[in-house]
């Protein structure tokens, strides 16, 4: 199956701790980040958050949605956050969060490969159109995070 990695990085004039809490808080993702249709709760996890599992919808610019689960496995407030995917997409995703003075960096890395026969059938020739679905997601996302923060975009990679 054809495997992806991804990484973006968003750069945001905004304390680490509010833009943690918007990443954090996935099931209002769908309030700010263009692209993400829907979002479920599936399961609380434990006190921390790990084990937390989510249902996402995301439709880009190809007449698609694509729908996977993520279980939290990672959880440091306000450090980390990673968990493994499941469903049309599978593999791992991990954020990470850096601040300086006031700037957080925000860089996920995302590893998955695809799971649909048809993605699979298609990947050889579709691997860069699907490259720049996921760019145009991640783009959205860095645009609509600094729009729900009040927050000047740095950098949007």
């Amino acid at each position: 199956m054809p495997a992806y990695r991804f990484s973006t990085t968003w750069v945001l004039e905004a304390d680490r701790e509010l833009v943690w809490d918007a990443i954090y808080d996935s099931d209002s993702w769908p309030e700010w980040w263009r692209g993400v249709t829907k979002t479920e709760r599936l399961a609380e996890g434990d006190a921390s958050g790990v084990g937390q599992r989510g249902a996402y919808h995301w439709r880009a610019r190809l007449p698609y949605t694509v729908r996977f689960e993520i279980a939290s496995t990672l959880v440091d407030r306000p450090y980390r956050l990673g968990g493994d995917a499941s469903g049309e997409l599978a593999g791992t995703g991990f954020w990470r969060f850096y601040e300086e003075a006031g700037t957080t960096a925000v860089v996920y890395d995302w590893n998955v490969r695809t799971t649909k026969a048809w993605m699979n059938l298609v990947a050889p020739v579709a691997k860069p159109i699907f490259r720049a679905n996921h760019d145009w997601v991640m783009h959205n996302g860095g645009e609509g995070l600094a729009k729900l923060l009040g927050a000047k975009l740095l950098l949007n990679d």
